[in-house]
């Protein structure tokens, strides 16, 4: 059974004593929020109502969740297809990223991408790249980009530990390390890339130790405990957002389901499955919130309540737009306009 020697057996009291409740209870709700509509989005797909695949975060929300909470509007967000809850906590709209989940011609990208790559503009969320860690060299390039402009925003990039292994991903933190970047590299180690579990990929036991190479900060915390990745985001974006250079967090976590939804993860062994469902992001937290009395179980229900709500009017909303004509798959594929009359040498 693989396990890991970082402490993940519960909330860390001292790190709950320096969030301010207000924090806690918003955090609750955006993770009970991307917790319920993961679950909804796979119920959607096995009932066959939008093709392709799903690629379901549930296990591993905590990760995403608290460092976009950290983040602004003018911040940005470089996410994995597996980000969906760093998107949502930035203020995505429901119906938004659903119209984009079932391909309609109303969604951001007109229906024509994957169920998983969901972008908004409007937020300054990137579209997911298809190509495994492509999305940390564009939003590096972001980072630089605030950088020279002297804007004071903060570039967030998500990825799997499986990542760490594209040459990209290196050539990226480099050269945010080189330039001391407005950026925080928000690794989700869940232990395997795909079907690859993590040991066959690096040999080093912590993966932010590779931000050593680059010449800045690398740590790694327990992602399931929801505050601890909080503080530690938080800590990361100030740090980035005062001039002071990136921060490579490793958030250990685990995926409960297959790498998409139509992978049996037949390859994991029950043991270590049940080991971590044990230490399940959401219960840890409303186990703590219980105790502490900063939410009571009315306050729960409130939330759940309002959340099934949003959820159940999203999907009425979404599924009943049109699907793009078949005509749209030759529109934004080449640009028109005429070429710039660049000075000759």
């Amino acid at each position: 059974m693989r396990k890991t020697t970082t402490k993940v057996s519960g909330l860390s009291r001292k790190a709950a004593e320096k969030v301010p409740e207000e924090d806690q209870r918003n955090l609750y709700y955006h993770l009970m929020k991307v917790r319920m509509f993961d679950e909804r989005c796979r119920k959607l797909f096995k009932q066959g109502r939008f093709p392709g695949t799903y690629f379901s975060q549930v296990g591993q929300e905590a990760t995403t969740v608290a460092p976009a909470y950290c983040l602004n509007d003018k911040d940005m967000v470089a996410p994995s297809h597996r980000d969906m809850g760093a998107i949502i906590t930035k203020g995505m709209p429901l119906v938004e990223l659903l119209r984009q989940v079932f391909a309609r011609s109303t969604s951001p990208d007109k229906g024509k991408s994957h169920p998983c790559h969901f972008g908004y503009p409007e937020l300054r969320c990137l579209t997911p790249a298809s190509t495994v860690a492509g999305q940390i060299v564009v939003g590096t390039g972001a980072a630089m980009a605030f950088k020279i402009q002297k804007q004071p925003n903060v570039v967030y990039c998500g990825f799997g530990e499986g990542g760490t292994s594209r040459g990209g991903f290196h050539e990226a933190l480099n050269f945010a390390g080189i330039h001391d970047l407005p950026a925080i590299y928000v690794c989700q180690n869940n232990l395997w890339a795909e079907s690859v579990p993590a040991h066959l990929q690096s040999k080093i036991e912590k993966y932010s130790d590779r931000a050593k190479a680059y010449g800045f900060e690398g740590v790694t915390i327990d992602g399931n405990d929801i505050l601890q990745v909080y503080l530690t985001a938080k800590k990361a974006v100030d740090k980035a957002r005062n001039g002071d250079g990136p921060t490579f967090i490793e958030c250990l976590t685990y995926r409960w389901y297959g790498h998409s939804e139509i992978d049996p993860a037949n390859y994991r062994t029950n043991e270590e499955l049940e080991y971590w469902k044990k230490r399940d992001p959401v219960a840890l937290y409303e186990k703590y919130l219980e105790k502490s009395g900063v939410m009571k179980e009315s306050d729960r229900k409130e939330v759940t309540d309002r959340i099934e709500a949003e959820i159940q009017e999203s999907i009425e909303t979404a599924e009943a737009d049109p699907h793009p004509e078949a005509d749209a798959a030759l529109e934004d594929v080449y640009s028109f306009s005429p070429a710039p009359n660049f000075p000759r040498s």
